[in-house]
């Protein structure tokens, strides 16, 4: 099943880069959670509006907004680790990401869907938050 969460994660952060919703949300519990700390479009986005919210937001803030998944992997059943890099520019500001900043998402599986997602810009936060720091 290890390796079924991670192809999932996999499916999901291409779905985001094709801005295929209907794709993502496939792939989704109905009662998803994404709970993201970017600045921009920060907070909660629950169901399929909010996922459908996010995905407008995204949008708007960044449209070239893309992720670079690193590495995932299984650290439980049902949760996974996804190192990440994003880049992208903002369609207001013109800032460009292209350092391609480190994110670290933790997901969360229920029957082969993501129920939650949530998003760190500081992967030690992201460990302690799965009790896997030191």
């Amino acid at each position: 099943m290890s390796q079924e969460n991670v192809e999932i994660i996999e499916r999901a952060v291409a779905a985001i880069n094709a801005r295929d919703l209907n794709g993502y949300l496939a792939g989704c519990t109905a009662d998803i959670e994404i709970h993201t700390p970017l600045a921009a479009i920060g907070g909660v986005y629950a169901g399929p509006t909010g996922i459908r919210r996010w995905f407008t937001d995204l949008e708007d803030v960044g449209p070239d907004f893309r992720l670079e998944l690193e590495r995932a992997e299984t650290i439980r059943p049902g949760r996974v680790l996804a190192f990440l890099r994003v880049t992208g520019s903002g369609r207001t500001s013109g800032l460009q990401v292209t350092d391609a900043t480190p994110v670290t998402n933790v997901y969360d599986l229920v029957e082969g869907k993501i129920r939650r997602v949530r998003i760190f810009m500081d992967r030690q936060e992201a460990l302690e938050a799965v009790g896997l720091s030191e």
